[in-house]
């Protein structure tokens, strides 16, 4: 691996290079725990030293500000402790940024650690700050940052009648965007009017404290690799993926699995880049039989087509009764997660998974010739 001294974040280029676009300022900043400097330092803090009471507003995405509040959960405004400004939500009364909380700012800097897949909602945060900028004088600077999933490009395209707030970045479902590269797109696409100015991040991977979990269960580089494949289950019950466990997105089991024989299935498909190793796991007096996903080969890693070669496997040993009609299943909302229903309704009808899987192919090199990857 790169030595990670060669590692800056698009915070750091916006201090060194943009600072002058600070001065004078009154500024607000989107960030979370994960927004920090190559030093380590939250970007609030660095603002704050830089241009003092500038710094006038907070927002924060999901998750909250402190980056703890659970998946859906509802974060309500607040004020910093110390300095006494806003932290508006953009998770709670509204997703959106209002005109009130835009009021009297100049510059809104937009600062989070995303990874590059529709339904992790940041993206979607930036789709409606930029949106709320549109016709106005609202300066808006995306400072980018390192991402396991950028240069990544895979699975369905979203389909209008499927959009939400788990989808709602016109691409694929692993778009393989930096922040910076995604908020262009958007004002291309959306044909927004927007002054935006974009900082990239520079330098190797994360092996040491520039690395904070962006989310609740995003803990390592590594499970966000592994998200794509697992995501889907938060709409199927019948199937375990490892949240209440130390590795979050990184398993997939059920009480009705045999580990040997779901992981001899999965190999079958000679998957790229990927590898299932056999696990057995308690959890709450339950004992779950599967899979851990190991990422060995990121760069020819294809997450969306590896969820549905494991979701193909799991319907072929559970039966689809099992897999999608588990009391607390919400195929609706898995749609939404995957931005169509035609992944659902394929695997459902028994549609060879190399049939499901080339039938995005064509769009996604569309697509990435469309946004210049």
């Amino acid at each position: 691996m790169p030595a990670t001294r060669d590692i800056a974040c698009g915070f750091d280029a916006l201090l060194k290079e943009g600072g002058h676009l600070l001065d004078g300022k009154r500024v607000g900043l989107v960030a979370h725990a994960a927004s920090v400097d190559r030093t380590g330092c939250s970007t609030a803090q660095r603002l704050r030293e830089r241009i003092g009471d500038g710094l006038a507003a907070l927002f924060s995405p999901e998750h909250g500000f402190s980056g703890i509040a659970g998946a859906g959960e509802k974060v309500a405004s607040a004020r910093h402790p110390v300095w006494n400004i806003p932290i508006h939500s953009l998770y709670g009364k509204t997703r959106r940024p209002t005109a009130a909380m835009l009021r009297g700012l100049d510059v809104v800097i937009f600062d989070l650690q995303d990874l590059s897949i529709r339904c992790y909602t940041y993206v979607s945060t930036l789709r409606y700050l930029l949106e709320a900028a549109h016709g106005t004088k609202l300066h808006i600077i995306v400072t980018d940052r390192l991402n396991p999933l950028a240069g990544i490009f895979d699975g369905p395209m979203l389909e209008p009648k499927h959009e939400s707030f788990v989808g709602n970045f016109p691409g694929p479902l692993v778009y393989g965007l930096t922040a910076g590269q995604a908020a262009k797109v958007l004002v291309k696409k959306l044909k927004l009017k927007v002054n935006l100015t974009t900082f990239a991040a520079r330098g190797g991977y994360f092996t040491d404290h520039r690395w904070v979990s962006p989310s609740p269960a995003i803990r390592t580089p590594h499970s966000a690799l592994c998200y794509p494949v697992t995501v889907g289950f938060e709409a199927l019950p019948a199937i375990d993926y490892g949240r209440k466990t130390l590795m979050p997105f990184e398993l997939i089991g059920s009480p009705e699995l045999n580990t040997d024989d779901f992981c001899d299935q999965l190999a079958e498909h000679k998957l790229q880049g990927v590898q299932f190793h056999p696990i057995v796991y308690e959890r709450e007096g339950v004992v779950y039989q599967g899979a851990r996903i190991a990422v060995h080969r990121p760069g020819i890693f294809q997450p969306v087509a590896t969820a549905v070669a494991v979701l193909s496997v799991l319907q072929n040993i559970l039966g689809p009764e099992k897999l999608w009609k588990t009391t607390g299943s919400r195929p609706a909302f898995f749609d939404q997660l995957y931005g169509t229903d035609k992944v659902r309704r394929a695997l459902q009808s028994g549609v060879p998974l190399e049939k499901i899987i080339g039938s995005w192919s064509s769009q996604l090199e569309r697509w990435m010739l469309d946004v210049g990857c």
